[in-house]
C-alpha cells in the first residue's frame, strides 16, 4: 500500500524535501542548464511546475546541499557556492490598475533594499534594481542570481485594455532591461511565464535571453513524462487501477487520454499535466483538476473579439514565429491559447516549417468547450452542464424533436452585436454543442463554406444532419440525398437511420425548421 504525500499546491522545494513530499527528480536537467548558460526564459502553462522549478534553483544557488540528498544534483555539483538571490514572484497580485504593478515592484525592491541598502539617485524601479544588483555583488563578492516567476502576469491580465497594457509593458521593459546592462554583476537569470510577449514588447531589448520553451533537451524540465510516471509511480498505478476496477492497461490508457499529450516542440515526448495527475492519484478519481483551478476569461474575450471560427481550433496551423511570441497589437488569438496550454503541437511540416495544433487531452478539450458554452449560447454555466446531459439523452432515445427545440433555445436572444457575424456565431454554437455531445456519443462533423455536415451515432440510432444558413430545410435534406451522405449507414440493419435537414433563418436569428426524410 503506497503512503505517498502528494505536493498538491506546494511549490516550495525546501518544504517538499524536508516534509517528505513526493518529488520527481529534475535536478540533472537543472544542473545542465546552469552549467551551460546564464540567461534563460521558459514558457509553460499554469500549474505545470514552473514555480517549483524556480524554488529548486533558489535552493541550489543558496548552496542548500542537504536538500538535494539522494537526487542527481548531489553527485553532479561539487562546489555549492552561495550567491545573493533576487527572487520576484509576480503571481500574487491582481493587475487591474497601474498602481497594482507599481505597488508590488516597490514592495519587492524595499525588501531587497533592507538587505543591500539604497541610494538617493535611484528614483525609478529600474535604477533601484540596477543599484541593488551592483551593491549585492560588491558586498558579497559573488555575482547575483535573478529569478522571476510569472513575469507576464501583468500583461496577460491587461489583455483587452490597450492603455493599461502599454503602461505595464513600458514599466516592465525598463525593469527587465537591467538584466542586460548589469551583465557583469549577474551569475544567472531565469524568467518563467505562460506567454512570451514579443516585438515591441518587454523582450525586444533582451536578446541575451535563451528561450528554452521549445528546446528538445529541456522539454521535460516541467511536467511528467511517461517514463517518469512508470519509474516513480508504478505501485500507485496498480492501486489506482484496482480502485477504478480497471485493468492496468486500461488505467494507463485513460490517464493518457485525460492528462497526457502536451508537446512543446515537434517530434518530442508527450507530457502529463502534473497537477491533474497527482490529484487523480490522491483522490483516485478522474476530474478536470487543472481546468477548474483557473478561468481563462481573457481567452474567450480574445476569441470573440477577433470573431474566431472555433471549428479551426481542433486543426489550427501556424509557424514557430507565431507560437513563440505574442505581439500585443496582433489580432491572432492562437499564440495566447497555445502558450496558455489549451492547444498543443500535434504535428510538424518540416518542408514549410508549419506546426499543426490541437487539444492536448480530454481534460482540456472537454473543460474548455464546456467553459465556452455560456459565452456563446443562451445558457449559464450551471445550466449548460444539464443541457448537454439532456441533449445526449434525447439522442440516445431517438427524440430528435426535443433535441432541436432545445438547440433552438440556445440561439434565443442572440446579442445584437453578433448580428454582423451571425453565420459564424451560429456555426460556433453548433460546434460547441456537438463537440460536447461527442464526448458521450460518436460524433463526426466538418465545416465548409458556411455549412455543417454532422453524423451522430448511438447503439440504436444514426443521425445524418445537414444545416443550411438562409436556405430551406428541404434544400438541406435534398443535399443529404444527392450527395449520398447517409450511404455508409443505410445497410446497418441494427440501427434506425434519421436523415434530417435543418435551416437557420438569419432574420429570425435562429433555427427555423427541420424535416426528417
Amino acid at each position: 500500500m503506497s503512503n505517498r504525500i502528494y505536493p498538491i499546491g506546494i511549490q516550495n522545494f525546501e518544504k517538499i524535501r524536508k516534509d517528505g513530499y513526493f518529488y520527481i527528480d529534475k535536478t540533472a536537467l537543472i544542473y545542465q542548464m546552469v552549467k551551460t548558460g546564464s540567461y534563460y526564459f521558459l514558457s509553460r502553462p499554469r500549474r505545470f511546475g514552473k514555480s517549483l522549478l524556480i524554488s529548486t534553483l533558489e535552493a541550489y544557488f543558496l548552496g542548500k546541499k542537504e536538500l538535494f540528498e539522494g537526487l542527481a544534483m548531489e553527485k553532479l555539483e561539487k562546489d555549492w557556492t552561495v550567491y545573493p538571490i533576487f527572487h520576484m514572484d509576480l503571481n500574487t497580485e491582481k493587475y487591474d490598475t497601474r498602481e497594482s504593478l507599481d505597488s508590488i515592484l516597490n514592495f519587492t525592491l524595499e525588501k531587497w533594499e533592507q538587505l543591500y541598502g539604497t541610494a538617493p539617485s535611484e528614483t525609478t524601479f529600474a535604477l533601484r534594481f540596477r543599484g541593488l544588483i551592483e551593491r549585492a555583488y560588491k558586498q558579497t563578492g559573488q555575482r547575483v542570481v535573478i529569478l522571476i516567476d510569472e513575469y507576464d502576469k501583468p500583461m496577460l491580465q491587461a489583455i483587452g485594455n490597450e492603455e493599461l497594457q502599454k503602461e505595464f509593458r513600458n514599466t516592465m521593459k525598463a525593469f527587465y532591461s537591467v538584466l542586460k546592462t548589469m551583465d557583469g554583476c549577474i551569475q544567472f537569470a531565469f524568467l518563467t511565464g505562460v506567454t512570451k510577449f514579443g516585438k515591441v514588447s518587454v523582450f525586444s531589448d533582451l536578446n541575451n535571453l535563451d528561450d528554452i520553451s521549445m528546446r528538445k533537451q529541456y522539454v521535460d524540465i516541467c511536467g511528467v513524462s511517461e517514463k517518469e510516471l512508470h519509474d516513480n509511480l508504478e505501485i500507485e498505478l496498480h492501486e489506482l487501477a484496482d480502485a477504478k476496477k480497471l485493468t492496468y492497461g486500461e488505467l494507463c490508457n485513460r490517464l493518457r487520454e485525460y492528462y497526457d499529450g502536451y508537446h512543446f516542440t515537434y517530434n518530442s515526448i508527450g507530457l502529463y499535466n502534473p497537477f491533474s495527475l497527482l490529484n487523480t492519484f490522491k483522490y483516485k478519481e478522474f476530474g478536470n483538476y487543472w481546468f477548474e483551478t483557473g478561468t481563462p476569461t481573457y481567452l474567450v474575450e480574445l476569441l470573440k473579439k477577433h470573431h474566431y471560427d472555433l471549428g479551426r481550433m481542433a486543426h489550427e496551423e501556424t509557424s514557430a514565429a507565431v507560437l513563440n511570441s505574442i505581439d500585443s497589437t496582433s489580432d491572432n488569438p492562437i499564440p495566447v491559447i497555445y502558450q496558455s496550454g489549451y492547444l498543443t503541437i500535434k504535428g510538424y511540416d518540416n518542408e514549410f516549417g508549419i506546426y499543426s495544433l490541437g487539444f492536448p487531452n480530454r481534460e482540456v478539450e472537454e473543460g474548455f468547450i464546456k467553459f465556452l458554452l455560456p459565452f456563446y449560447a443562451n445558457t449559464n454555466a450551471v445550466e449548460s452542464e444539464f443541457e448537454i446531459q439532456k441533449f445526449v439523452r434525447e439522442i440516445r432515445v431517438g427524440d430528435y424533436d426535443s433535441f432541436f427545440r432545445r438547440l433552438r433555445s440556445f440561439f434565443a436572444d442572440t446579442p445584437y452585436e453578433l448580428i454582423r457575424d451571425l453565420e459564424l456565431h451560429y456555426q460556433n454554437v453548433l460546434f460547441i454543442v456537438f463537440k460536447l455531445v461527442g464526448f458521450y456519443v460518436k460524433a463526426e462533423y466538418h465545416t465548409s463554406e458556411g455549412r455543417i455536415d454532422l453524423v451522430l451515432q448511438t447503439d440504436k440510432f444514426v443521425y445524418v444532419i445537414e444545416f443550411k444558413f438562409d436556405g430551406t430545410a428541404e434544400d438541406a435534406l435534398r443535399q443529404i440525398n444527392e450527395k449520398h451522405y447517409a450511404l455508409p449507414f443505410e445497410a446497418d440493419g441494427n440501427r434506425r437511420l434519421f436523415k434530417i435537414g435543418v435551416n437557420f433563418n438569419a432574420k429570425m436569428r435562429n433555427i427555423e425548421r427541420w424535416i426528417v426524410g
